[in-house]
């Protein structure tokens, strides 16, 4: 079944409709005492959802201490003769966003005793990719996956064109066009050449796997996106951010600059 749409009036509405609704899903498994696991990307695009759950959590503070953030990549630099996660010094790292963004915005206005926990925040392992999904499947699954696509090529989490739908957790080189779209999110790289070129990720079956989804598409740069989003109903692989359209309960969230 084809995901479904909504379209709001900017990315500040955006943002607070995608909060709403992660927090009632953790509410619901509060209320049944579950774990929550929330898939979780970097970059431009979760940060009107992130300053809205800050928002929303200052409001009206909630217990997030059974939140898990299931982080869906990051860049892999050499050292020590193999490639290993960039570290939580570099800006650009996704380690780093992790605990520059996520954290403040879920943890701020919470007693210690209801923060996310440090230990709660995943990343898939370069040495040992396999076992990310294990420990996904472990914990009873994705919740509810928060997604972003590459405005140039659609690349989602770092599956680039051309990945299979039966895709797992795994080492992948980085296309020049994702690491332009990653330049442009950090431009301290300074230029192409330093953006790394190797990166783990979770798969595109690891995303359709989650019990549901949101692909979040603001502003004029991703027009193509939501213009491809819109135009299919199942996986394509030359826009691998059309993997929505597998989740069992997939939404396409969109302000109006991108659906223009």
């Amino acid at each position: 079944m084809p995901a479904r749409l909504t379209i709001h009036s900017s990315q500040a509405a955006l943002g607070d409709a995608v909060a709403s609704s992660i927090l009632d899903d953790i509410d619901r498994a509060n209320d049944s005492r579950s774990r929550f696991l929330l898939g979780a990307p970097t970059g431009r695009t979760p940060r009107p959802i992130l300053a809205a759950l800050a928002k929303q959590l200052a409001a009206r503070p909630r217990d997030l201490s059974r939140v898990t953030l299931v982080m869906m990549d990051e860049y892999l630099v050499p050292h020590d003769g193999k490639l290993a996660w960039a570290s939580r010094d570099d800006d650009f790292g996704c380690h780093a966003y992790a605990w520059r963004e996520y954290l403040p915005a879920l943890n701020a206005a919470l007693p210690r005793d209801a923060r996310v926990k440090e230990t709660s925040v995943w990343f898939p392992d370069p040495d040992d990719p396999d076992e990310y999904e294990r420990r996904i499947a472990d914990a009873g699954g994705v919740d509810f996956f928060l997604l972003a696509s590459g405005a140039s090529d659609g690349h989602v989490a770092f599956n680039q064109p051309g990945s299979r739908r039966d895709s797992l957790t795994r080492v992948v080189p980085l296309s020049e066009p994702t690491r332009r779209d990653n330049l442009a999110t950090h431009p301290a790289f300074g230029s192409l050449e330093n953006v790394p070129k190797f990166g783990v990720t979770v798969g595109i079956g690891t995303i359709a796997s989650a019990r549901s989804a949101a692909m979040v598409v603001w502003g004029a740069g991703k027009r193509e996106t939501f213009r491809r989003l819109s135009a299919t109903a199942s996986y394509d692989p030359q826009w691998p951010a059309t993997v929505i359209h597998e989740v069992p309960s997939g939404l396409i969230v969109a302000d109006e600059d991108a659906a223009r």
